[in-house]
């Protein structure tokens, strides 16, 4: 039976992927793709385009979604049981910042669907993933080297702060050109390491469940498991390949973001729902599975909005 933090959780989540739909209709309904005009005759390859371009588009709402999904945890759990662990001793009020942090994925999900002060929000929202791979994330995968799910942690969280300043990046452009060049950059880098380490990761423990490989196994009711354990892996793998040496990134970085919308609508989401008859920890152990590999699907979509369109 879902508790009362689960349903905020998912309410949250549902109420501003609705509310990102609405600002984005226009953006997402159907139209002539770009660089075609009404006389003109529309190709299979268009349609293609048009279909990626609706799709890095969702980016921000993924944010977004995962976002709001995330802070009720936070306002009524004081936040995730391991952070509260890892989080270091010298912090002091450790009482204030749960609820702090809370209010600041509130305030930047709410900013990136009304798509106001964006440049400000993506940026802080970015410096706030970083502070948490620096504090919290690379000390104990430093202390435990061996362990891959304590580099697949600060690969995560590293990545989330990438997507935040790409998109930072879009807003910065105009304003600090300079800048604007250095944060994709950094977002094009640590995706490209994020996907190739967990690329790797889906090759040699494929009996875990795809997408961002923490320690769910595979679930038995889904047919060839293996085999979308090695597909995901390909995927990533190339797609980082390609992000690392600049050839067709923006690509690249959508087809992680695919990837990864993938798994949450078709697997992620039914685990939820199968998991709504189950204890509170699976349903909030589902619910952050949902949106943690929502938000690396929407921090790729980010970064791939804001590399260079080549068709152009």
């Amino acid at each position: 039976m879902p508790s009362s933090t689960n349903l905020w959780m998912s309410l949250a989540g549902l109420l501003y992927l609705l509310a990102g739909m609405f600002f984005l209709r226009k953006e997402i309904s159907v139209s002539v793709p770009r660089g075609r005009s009404e006389s003109r005759p529309v190709g299979k390859d268009d349609f293609a385009a048009r279909g990626w371009d609706k799709l890095i588009v969702l980016g921000p709402v993924f944010i977004a979604v995962s976002l709001a999904a995330f802070a009720p945890e936070h306002f009524r759990r004081r936040g995730p049981e391991y952070i509260q662990s890892m989080a270091p001793s010298w912090m002091p009020a450790r009482w204030f910042w749960p609820d702090f942090i809370g209010c600041a994925l509130l305030a930047a999900a709410t900013s990136l669907t009304v798509r106001k002060f964006v440049r400000l929000s993506s940026t802080l929202l970015g410096l706030m993933f970083l502070l948490f791979v620096c504090m919290i994330y690379l000390p104990s995968a430093l202390w435990h080297l061996h362990n891959r799910f304590a580099w697949t942690f600060a690969l995560r969280d590293l990545s989330f702060s990438a997507g935040a300043w790409a998109l930072a990046g879009l807003y910065w452009r105009r304003s600090s050109p300079q800048l604007s060049k250095c944060m994709i950059l950094f977002a094009r880098i640590v995706i490209a390491i994020a996907a190739i380490f967990y690329g790797v990761v889906h090759f040699l423990h494929p009996q875990f469940a795809p997408g961002v490989p923490l320690g769910k196994l595979m679930p038995s009711w889904v047919p060839f498991p293996s085999v979308w354990a090695y597909l995901a892996g390909a995927i990533l793998l190339s797609a980082g390949i390609a992000l690392a040496l600049n050839k067709k990134s923006r690509l690249a970085a959508a087809s992680i973001g695919a990837l990864m919308t993938f798994f949450t609508v078709f697997l992620y989401m039914v685990i939820l729902i199968l998991a709504l008859g189950g204890s509170v920890a699976e349903i909030n152990e589902a619910i952050n599975y949902v949106a943690d590999t929502l938000l690396f699907a929407g921090s790729a979509l980010a970064l791939a909005s804001a590399l260079p369109d080549l068709r152009h």
